[in-house]
């Protein structure tokens, strides 16, 4: 299910698996790089992925409204010129691809950079701002995101119960 409202710029870029829902005002911009969301996923509404260094999401990941996920970024250092209007060389962009892993949660209004890349099984609190690799199975908040403590397993368990059911 996808909003009527939502934004695909670049669809010839982006692989969209079973059982996905993007909401309204989501923006996904992949006119350069690639998107590949696998299956069971939710992306919330207000959510923006911008993809010219590639993203994944990994099956049962749910970003929640208001996530932006940056694949490419430019450089703030005042070395070189910003944003999309400028001829490419005058910019000094930084691209790095972003994976989430399987059963990753991303909480409202949360960032990630290039190359941030969120380990299976982690859970970002809201409002976090995720600058580097997460490792697997953790619980992350902040600005930057620090582990707080490790996340259940269990819900592996109904991953198996749902897939036997078809997902009834």
């Amino acid at each position: 299910m996808i909003a009527k409202n939502a934004t695909i710029i670049g669809l010839e870029n982006i692989s969209i698996g079973n059982n996905v829902r993007i909401d309204g005002g989501v923006v996904l911009a992949a006119h350069s790089g690639s998107l590949v969301v696998g299956d069971y996923i939710h992306i919330g509404g207000g959510s923006y992925l911008g993809c010219a260094g590639g993203i994944t999401l990994g099956d049962f990941a749910n970003l929640s409204q208001g996530v932006r996920i940056y694949s490419s970024s430019d450089d703030y250092s005042g070395e070189a010129l910003t944003n999309p209007t400028v001829p490419p060389a005058y910019l000094k962009l930084t691209k790095a691809p972003v994976a989430l892993g399987r059963h990753v949660i991303v909480g409202s209004g949360s960032v990630i950079l290039p190359g941030a890349n969120i380990g299976e099984g982690s859970a970002v609190g809201a409002l976090s701002l995720v600058l580097r690799p997460l490792e697997a199975w953790g619980i992350y908040a902040g600005a930057p995101a620090r582990r707080l403590k490790a996340r259940s397993r269990a819900l592996l368990e109904l991953e198996q119960a749902l897939l036997a059911n078809k997902g009834c």
